[in-house]
């Protein structure tokens, strides 16, 4: 129902795209992740604006496995043609650069990226009746069981600031690594973990439903969304993680994609309903230039790396 509204009400004509040389056969869209995720579910009202105006079909894959490596490799190997895309994500085109010796791949390199939308970060959550109401429980029970709370990650952005607390707090707390997000929610409200961090985007349907309860933000300050969630720099000035989603293509596609491709997702991050959808999940939809993008990613690259090492997470 949400793509057929979505092109029935994004079905513009554009001038200029019945004339040029792409799009010349379906669109693919690789996302790196499982499905449900953020990843996922942006690429999906991004894919339905393209679909619409660019007037070829969009089909949106998942490629999950590896912090999202499987998913890279596989639109690394595709052809440069602007057919297909991937969603870049903070994991990986950020924090896996830091995370992992060899990942296969350089983001900056490899890749061109061409459509950025930036996040406000990840809400910590819990299940409703975990004896935790605020983050302060859980640095108390780390505290006293060294080693026994457990947070759960499947990505590079949900690892980081879990071990980030620990650091932050002095406690040590248990890492339990998942291969999807559904996985990790699933133990934690069977009580197999203590806590998940997890994007606004992804984490909005689980809150909606009752499932997990946020103790926290991992943004600049309180959201006003929620204004009565505390944020975590609020205790700890640092520890504010933001992040991005962004689509991509192999580098080497020709320039005249990739422009299209820009000017398509600037236009579709500003649209209705996708702007609004992408400020509901908590994000930033700002048009940005390609060169823009690009020095964004560069400094994303080194701000996760410098939470990488403050984190104390070694390279694997």
């Amino acid at each position: 129902m949400l793509r057929r509204s979505l092109l029935a009400a994004l079905a513009l004509p554009t001038p200029g795209f019945a004339q040029t040389a792409w799009p010349t056969r379906p669109i693919r869209i690789i996302v790196p992740f499982a499905p449900g995720g953020s990843g996922d579910i942006t690429a999906r009202l991004i894919g339905a604006y393209i679909e619409a105006r660019a007037g070829q079909p969009v089909v949106v894959e998942t490629r999950p496995g590896a912090n999202g490596v499987v998913g890279i490799l596989a639109a690394k190997q595709a052809p440069a043609d602007g057919h297909t895309l991937v969603v870049a994500t903070t994991s990986t085109h950020a924090a896996n650069a830091a995370t992992m010796k060899n990942p296969g791949y350089d983001p900056e390199k490899d890749f061109v990226t061409v459509g950025l939308y930036l996040s406000n970060g990840s809400y910590l959550v819990v299940r409703p009746e975990a004896p935790y109401r605020t983050v302060q429980d859980i640095v108390d029970a780390a505290r006293a069981k060294p080693g026994q709370v457990t947070y759960g990650h499947f990505n590079a952005s949900s690892q980081v600031p879990g071990a980030l607390l620990g650091v932050m707090a002095g406690v040590e707390m248990q890492g339990v690594p998942y291969r999807a997000i559904g996985t990790a929610f699933a133990d934690l409200m069977a009580g197999r973990l203590d806590l998940i961090f997890v994007d606004t985007t992804a984490g909005d349907a689980f809150l909606r439903q009752g499932q997990v309860r946020a103790l926290a933000v991992t943004r600049d300050g309180r959201w006003s969304r929620f204004p009565d969630l505390p944020a975590l720099n609020e205790t700890w000035p640092d520890f504010v993680l933001t992040g991005f989603l962004g689509l991509a293509v192999p580098a080497g596609t020709p320039a005249g994609a990739t422009q299209r491709l820009n000017v398509l997702i600037n236009e579709a991050i500003l649209s209705e309903p996708v702007k609004s959808r992408l400020l509901e999940f908590g994000f930033d939809p700002r048009p940005m230039t390609l060169g823009e993008i690009a020095a964004t990613l560069r400094e994303e690259r080194a701000k996760w790396a410098r939470f990488v090492r403050m984190a104390g997470i070694e390279p694997e």
